[in-house]
């Protein structure tokens, strides 16, 4: 079995919203795309075909690809505040929660909580998993540039590791993309900045060691973090600041870590497969954004074990997916 655990599904209406709430402007490509746009970077961006649920599964099948788990993409609901994210939240989730109604056998729902305010998010929560049968929750690396190690968010890991909920972290762009308005920097450098950035806080942090019950899943095969782990490991050494919190060195947390295979890249998967092992990854294709097909994963130089382990079983362990 093969499950994709990095997909996005792509709703009109949040587009809607997200447009007018941001004062984005459209630009269209010769190849048919509509690049969303903000201070000299996409925001966001879509084609027709996305919004075409049963081509995306003749795609699936096309590629061989069983399941798919989707959630939200950048920039998520947190640029909007009090009431109106919750609304937001509850919106997208109806409409993700009815997709997977319709195919239950090919999609899995992440939830996507209104974190401007922990205790509707865990409501929020709540309802995602008992009423709409998520199966997990899609956060993004910083909440409108409050990072998730603050101590507001302690209730949401506590939460998370009693019910052992999958957590999937997608980047959001960095709190300042001042300097990065050229070549679509905020999504090509700062969104692996991002998750690079949001793994090394929360295991410094400790929320690893207090709770180390619920499976974190890294987008982007980590962003980074594998490049760092030794550079973190030295400010363990070194500062009493990178101590306070953990008790052991901060790569031994982040091989408990989970990555996706978003990375692509063949030396950068064989790194991660060196560095954590193959059962700490999971298969992923961006889609429909990249929609990459298995190639990345097939020429990997491991074993046949290995690829079923990447390609779905840590994948169906994680999220409850009988075979």
């Amino acid at each position: 079995m093969k499950i994709d655990v990095h997909a996005h599904f792509v709703d009109q209406a949040y587009l809607d919203e997200l447009r007018t709430s941001l004062g984005l402007h459209a630009e269209q490509t010769e190849d048919g795309k509509t690049l969303w746009r903000q201070n000299g970077f996409t925001v966001s961006w879509s084609r027709p075909d996305m919004f075409d649920i049963d081509a995306r599964l003749r795609r699936m099948d096309e590629l061989g690809i069983d399941m798919r788990v989707l959630s939200l993409s950048t920039p998520s609901i947190y640029q909007w505040k009090g009431r109106d994210q919750i609304r937001i939240a509850r919106a997208v989730n109806d409409v993700l929660a009815q997709i997977c109604r319709k195919h239950p056998d090919r999609f899995i729902g992440l939830a996507t909580l209104p974190l401007d305010n922990v205790e509707a998010a865990l409501s929020e929560l709540e309802r995602c998993v008992g009423e709409l049968g998520m199966r997990g929750v899609a956060i993004g690396s910083n909440v409108d540039g409050a990072p998730l190690s603050d101590p507001q968010f302690e209730p949401l890991w506590q939460r998370l590791d009693a019910g052992r909920l999958p957590v999937f972290e997608h980047p959001m762009f960095p709190k300042d993309t001042a300097d990065l308005q050229e070549f679509e920097l905020p999504l090509r450098v700062g969104l692996i900045y991002e998750t690079t950035l949001v793994a090394t806080r929360l295991i410094y942090a400790g929320v690893f060691e207090r709770y180390p019950n619920f499976p974190y899943i890294l987008a982007h095969t980590g962003g980074a973090l594998l490049m760092v782990l030794e550079r973190l490991d030295n400010g363990y050494r070194l500062f009493p600041d990178c101590r306070r919190f953990i008790s052991r060195l901060p790569s031994t947390y982040a091989r408990q870590l989970y990555l996706d295979t978003t990375a692509f890249d063949r030396e950068a998967l064989m790194l991660a497969v060196r560095t954590v092992g193959a059962g700490q990854l999971v298969f992923g294709t961006d889609d429909p954004y990249i929609g990459a097909d298995t190639a990345h994963v097939d020429r990997l130089d491991i074993s046949p074990q290995e690829k079923a382990a990447i390609f779905g079983a840590t994948a169906a362990r994680l999220f409850g997916v009988k075979s």
